[in-house]
């Protein structure tokens, strides 16, 4: 392994331990939930989830733990459901 790969490595470490620099604006996942596989986006700072209670509420478990995971790297914007 070349010195220039093993310093962006090290960064990549470091990186790592900052979460506060990384704020995730869109993206799209699989949610494998009890029941069934859900489709979570987050779109410019608003949640979306096909799931029966996020389309009554506005909110459910699978955003709520995907919340919890990227705390601190969302940049969320409230929208009225």
């Amino acid at each position: 392994m070349d010195y220039g790969m093993i310093g962006k490595i090290e960064k990549a470490k470091h990186y790592a331990e900052e979460r506060e620099r990384i704020v995730f604006e869109n993206f799209h996942v699989t949610f494998d939930g009890e029941n069934n596989s859900h489709t979570v986006e987050f779109i410019d700072g608003v949640w979306r989830c096909d799931c029966d209670f996020f389309i009554t509420r506005g909110l459910c478990s699978h955003t709520m733990a995907l919340e919890r995971i990227l705390d601190g790297m969302l940049s969320i914007t409230m929208e009225a459901v």
